[in-house]
C-alpha cells in the first residue's frame, strides 16, 4: 500500500495551530505551512489561526482539503461570555490565584499545569474572559504580588501594573476559548499561546500534539519585552507565563520537531524530553528556484523578508554605508513587505539611510511578485537578522546558486555549511567586511553558490520535507505517539547559556 493510499483511509486530519502566520500572511511559517499543505492534499486540515483583529483577509488561496479555517482575534473584540457567578466565581479566582503564584514564586510552579486546565474548561464555558475583565481579577493579582517574599514586591507594583498585566493575560488567554480539535493530531506551528488550543484538546480529548519551532518563541519574547513599555513587575508575570506554557508544551507534546539543532538546545533546556525531539529541516523545491543567471553590473547587496525590527535592517543598512564607503557604485536593495504597525520601523531605516547619505542607493522595493528576482538582484544576498530558525530566504538563495552573507542566529550555520559567510549579529563592520570579501572575488562567489546550490539539493528538498511530516501526522493519528524516535542529534554548540539570560503577544 502506498503511503498516500494509507492517509487517505485511515481519515487523518491535522489541526494546525498557527499565530501571526499562515493562512492570513506572508512569510517564512506560511509558505512552509502551504508546503505542507499543498504537499498532502489526500490529508484532511482544518486551521486555527491566532490572528489580530480577526478582520483579517486571507492571504493565501486554501485548497479544498483544508476543510475549516477558525480565527482566533487576540486585540478584537472579546469571546462572548458572562462573569461566573457563586461558587463558580469562587472556584476559578482560587484557580487564578494559583496560576499566578506559580509565574511569580518559584516554590508554587508545579500549580501552573492545574490552574492552566480548569482555566481551559472555565474559557470553554464562556467566563474565563469575562472573569479577566472583571474587578476580582484585579484584586486577586495586586493582592499576591503585594506577599512578603516574593522578588516582585521589591519592584513596587502598582494598581496601574496590576490592570496592564491583567489586560494582557486575559487576551494571551484568549486562545483557550476555542473549541480545540477532537481527534486527529493537533500541529503547533509555533510555541506560544497558538499551543493553548492544542493543549485544550491533549487534556480534553487525548489528542497528540505536535509543535514545530521555527524561531524560539521564548527567546524572541525575552528579546521583545527587553524595550517593551512596561515596568519591571509587568514584565516579570508576562515572561513567566511565557516561560511556564513553554515548559508544559515540552513536557506533554508527542513529538517536538524544531527546524534546527540550535532550537533543540532550547527545548532541551526547558524540559522536553531528548527522546521526543527530532530535528526537521526545512525544504525547499530546487526546481521552483533555479541557478539566478548573470550578476548585476553595479555591485549589489539584495535582502529578502518582511520589514520587521527582527530582521535588523539597521544594522545592514550601517553596515552597507561601510561597504560603500569602499566602493561608491554599490546598492543595497531591499525586497519584501511591511507588516501592518511595521511602518515606524520602515520610516526609522529609511531615515537612518538618508542620516548616513545613502538614501541615493538604499532602496525599498516592497513585494516581489517573483521572489527569485530578489535573490538575482543581487551579487551578494545578505541575512541580518537577531533571531531566526531554518530562514526560506537563506535556503531559497542558496538554491537560486548566490553567494551570502548571514548573521550566526538559530540554524544559519547549519543552512549555510561552508557555502556561505556567517558574521556575528549586531555586528555591521564584519557584516560589511564579509560583504566586501565577496564582491571582491567573482570566482569565489560563483563557487559558494555552486556549492549552496548542491547543499540543498542534497539536505534540503521540500519533497523530504513534507514526507517526513507525512509519516508523523500518520503515526500520531494512529498511537498517539512515536514509537521509535530518532537517535538523538549531537548539540553543535552551547550557545542557549550565552543568549538564555537576554530579554510581544503574537509573533
Amino acid at each position: 500500500m502506498h503511503v498516500h493510499d494509507s492517509a487517505r483511509r485511515s481519515g487523518t486530519r491535522v489541526t494546525l495551530l498557527t499565530e501571526g502566520t499562515y493562512p492570513h500572511s506572508h512569510g517564512g511559517v506560511s509558505v512552509w505551512c502551504d508546503q505542507l499543505v499543498t504537499g498532502m492534499p489526500d490529508l484532511d486540515f482544518e486551521v486555527v489561526a491566532v490572528t489580530g483583529t480577526g478582520r483579517e483577509a486571507l492571504a493565501w488561496d486554501v485548497p479544498s482539503h483544508v476543510r475549516r479555517v477558525v480565527s482566533v482575534p487576540m486585540w478584537g473584540a472579546p469571546p462572548p461570555g458572562r462573569p461566573p457567578r457563586g461558587r463558580s466565581e469562587r472556584h476559578l479566582a482560587e484557580a487564578y490565584e494559583s496560576f499566578l503564584a506559580a509565574l511569580l514564586d518559584p516554590r508554587a510552579e508545579s500549580g501552573f499545569a492545574p490552574a492552566l486546565y480548569t482555566m481551559a474548561r472555565a474559557a470553554a464555558d464562556g467566563v474565563l474572559s469575562p472573569f479577566l475583565r472583571g474587578d476580582r481579577a484585579i484584586t486577586v493579582l495586586a493582592a499576591l504580588w503585594n506577599r512578603p517574599g516574593l522578588t516582585v514586591r521589591e519592584a513596587r507594583p502598582t494598581l496601574h501594573d496590576a490592570l496592564t498585566a491583567t489586560a494582557l493575560l486575559e487576551h494571551a488567554l484568549r486562545p483557550l476559548a476555542t473549541p480545540p480539535p477532537e481527534h486527529g493530531v493537533a500541529h503547533a506551528v509555533s510555541g506560544g499561546v497558538a499551543v493553548l488550543p492544542g493543549l485544550a484538546a491533549l487534556d480534553r480529548h487525548g489528542v497528540p500534539l505536535l509543535l514545530t519551532e521555527h524561531g524560539v518563541y521564548l527567546r524572541e519574547r525575552y528579546l521583545g519585552y527587553r524595550t517593551a513599555p512596561y515596568r519591571w513587575p509587568v514584565k516579570a508575570l508576562i515572561l513567566g507565563f511565557f516561560r511556564l506554557l513553554a515548559e508544559e508544551t515540552y513536557r506533554r507534546a508527542a513529538l517536538i520537531t524544531p527546524g534546527n539543532r540550535y532550537n533543540r538546545l532550547w527545548e532541551e533546556q526547558g524540559g522536553a524530553a531528548p527522546a521526543a525531539i527530532r530535528t526537521v529541516y526545512n525544504g525547499v523545491d530546487p526546481g521552483a528556484f533555479p541557478p539566478a543567471g548573470p550578476e548585476p553590473e553595479s555591485p549589489t547587496l539584495s535582502w529578502a523578508g518582511r520589514v520587521d525590527p527582527i530582521k535588523d535592517l539597521e544594522s545592514l543598512i550601517r553596515a552597507f554605508a561601510l561597504v560603500r564607503d569602499r566602493l561608491p557604485a554599490a546598492r543595497l536593495r531591499l525586497f519584501g513587505g511591511t507588516p501592518r504597525g511595521g511602518e515606524a520601523y520602515r520610516q526609522r531605516c529609511e531615515k537612518l539611510a538618508a542620516d548616513l547619505g545613502h538614501a541615493d542607493a538604499v532602496t525599498f522595493e516592497g513585494r516581489v511578485d517573483d521572489i527569485k528576482d530578489a535573490y538575482a538582484a543581487g551579487n551578494v544576498v545578505m541575512l541580518s537578522s537577531i533571531s531566526e530558525g531554518f530562514p526560506f530566504t537563506l535556503i531559497e538563495a542558496m538554491s537560486c546558486g548566490r553567494a551570502t552573507v548571514s548573521t550566526d542566529v538559530g540554524g544559519v550555520r547549519e543552512a549555510v555549511g561552508d557555502t556561505g559567510l556567517v558574521v556575528p549579529p549586531r555586528d555591521p563592520a564584519r557584516m560589511a567586511a564579509a560583504a566586501l570579501e565577496l564582491l571582491a572575488d567573482p570566482a569565489r562567489r560563483r563557487a559558494m553558490g555552486e556549492a549552496a546550490r548542491a547543499r540543498v539539493i542534497e539536505q534540503f528538498t521540500l519533497r523530504q520535507t513534507v514526507e517526513t511530516f507525512r509519516s508523523i501526522y500518520l503515526e500520531l493519528s494512529a498511537h498517539g505517539r512515536i514509537r521509535t524516535p530518532q537517535p538523538r542529534t549531537a548539540p553543535v554548540g552551547a550557545q542557549v547559556g550565552a543568549v538564555a539570560g537576554t530579554g510581544s503577544l503574537a509573533g
